[in-house]
């Protein structure tokens, strides 16, 4: 395995070194994969004896890997317009409390199928906003959980939870690191005033800071911060001031997302005057001060949108080539199965992906009736299992092995692949990777496109462009 060094990271003379054409050719519609087969490809037909079966081939294994727990909070106070999350935004706060008597009810039927091989190394609240949950509700909500698993050490496991700074007190994330949290990620997306308008989203620096140093104060591992480019009346201006903002609080991690603008698929993000967004040219130029702010500040480019401290376990994981991606972005536990609790949570067991019903009533009815609330999926072949094994190895450390490929699997890989060979040739020509005879390798500027690279092994994809009324699912991937 070669080593990934922060001097390797793609800095802003590598995004000058693509001509526009290159990047105007390589800006299409491509998923991010924090799955393969990705979600939209899972199907109705996948059922919940699926998922035990998948179960069950897990209690069959002689050595029995950790599990990753994710708990899906959909509730918001109030609606930010660029959200493209499952989200129900409320203030009645009934809701939250008769949802959690179902997750609570879902939580313990995962607990009763993982008995016995249900030690937890990882631990995710996502949104929504999770801390929509009172104090007494998440210490409730956390203590029932560790009824139905094993937590693993303070020491050894992560537990992280998404906060909203606008929503929680200093006090609040003293309690938070007292139940059970070690790692925080914030939401700030951008500080300038008139952007935050723009989107619905009125976030004082103050406020933000304020609890950055209540988790710090608290003992909370690690902080991350995750910021947006390409919002409404952005520009590289207001970008640099909030960059310097970010940069001066000090955070372990920082996502910066390029802003994906889908009103025909998110009714909120019709609340956004097109008018008011940047250009493409714009966004680049954004793209590239948040690369040579974010590395010159020494931060190492983890990759897709992630920055991380040389010393944060991200940094170190990709360098040691353990590096995973799963829904919840980057992560350091790559053996573990990936068990999720919530309306629309999406599990990841043995070879198998399912996905939770994503309303409320169908989630409610499901678990009326002693069923878990599973309401599609899919079971993967070994194609699947390959091509997914390839973009993992692409997405997290920007190479790939043939030789390893071809002893785990039963291919000649330049046969197999000889369609993608082809395309992969064309990356190589623009200088976006190197193929060798052993090893395929992402250059510095290939970085930045890496969806596009990943692309070329989906074969879905493939088949999509078959088809002349294929949907477009998915984001810009510039």
């Amino acid at each position: 395995m070669q080593v990934v060094y922060p001097s390797q990271t793609p800095d802003s003379a590598s995004l000058a070194g693509m001509s526009k054409s290159v990047l105007r050719k390589m800006d299409q519609r491509g998923p991010r994969y924090t799955s393969y087969p990705t979600a939209d490809r899972f199907s109705g037909d996948f059922a919940v004896a699926d998922y035990l079966h998948a179960v069950s081939d897990r209690r069959s294994m002689s050595a029995w890997r950790a599990l990753s727990l994710y708990l899906h909070i959909p509730f918001c106070d109030t609606i930010c317009y660029y959200c493209a999350c499952n989200k129900i935004v409320t203030r009645n706060r009934a809701k939250a409390a008769l949802y959690l008597s179902y997750l609570k009810r879902e939580i313990s039927m995962q607990g009763s199928l993982f008995s016995g091989m249900n030690q937890v190394e990882q631990l995710h609240f996502g949104g929504g906003t999770p801390t929509y949950l009172s104090d007494e509700q998440m210490g409730d909500l956390m203590a029932h959980i560790r009824s139905c698993f094993t937590l693993a050490p303070d020491s050894v496991g992560e537990y992280s939870i998404e906060i909203d700074p606008r929503t929680v007190s200093a006090a609040r994330v003293q309690s938070l690191r007292a139940q059970g949290f070690n790692r925080i990620s914030l939401g700030v997306q951008d500080f300038d005033p008139e952007v935050q308008r723009a989107v619905n989203r009125v976030q004082s620096e103050e406020q933000t800071l304020e609890i950055i140093r209540a988790a710090r104060d608290a003992g909370f591992r690690s902080v991350s911060i995750d910021l947006i480019y390409g919002l409404p009346k952005q520009n590289v201006m207001s970008m640099a001031r909030t960059l310097s903002k970010v940069i001066a609080a000090s955070p372990d991690r920082i996502a910066v997302y390029n802003y994906a603008h889908m009103p025909q698929l998110f009714k909120t993000q019709r609340q956004i005057r097109e008018d008011d967004l940047p250009g493409a040219d714009s966004k680049l130029d954004m793209l590239s001060l948040c690369i040579r702010q974010l590395t010159a500040a020494g931060y190492v480019y983890i990759g897709m949108d992630h920055f991380a401290k040389p010393t944060d376990d991200l940094a170190v994981a990709q360098r040691q080539g353990r590096l995973h991606r799963n829904f919840q972005g980057y992560s350091t536990h790559s053996e573990t199965d990936l068990v999720a609790c919530g309306v629309s949570a999406i599990s990841a067991v043995g070879g198998s992906y399912s996905q939770n019903e994503k309303t409320l009533d169908g989630y409610y009815a499901r678990l009326e009736n002693a069923t878990l609330p599973i309401a599609r999926g899919i079971q993967l072949g070994m194609d699947d299992v390959l091509r997914r094994l390839i973009i993992q190895r692409l997405m997290c450390n920007f190479e790939l092995s043939i030789n390893s490929l071809e002893i785990a699997y039963p291919i000649v890989f330049r046969e197999y692949f000889a369609a993608e060979m082809e395309k992969l040739q064309a990356l190589e020509a623009e200088g976006l990777i190197k193929i060798e005879p052993e090893w395929i390798t992402v250059e510095p500027k290939g970085r930045l496109l890496i969806r596009n690279i990943c692309m070329v092994f989906d074969r879905y994809l493939a088949q999509d462009r078959e088809k002349a009324d294929a949907p477009q699912r998915y984001s810009q991937t510039v």
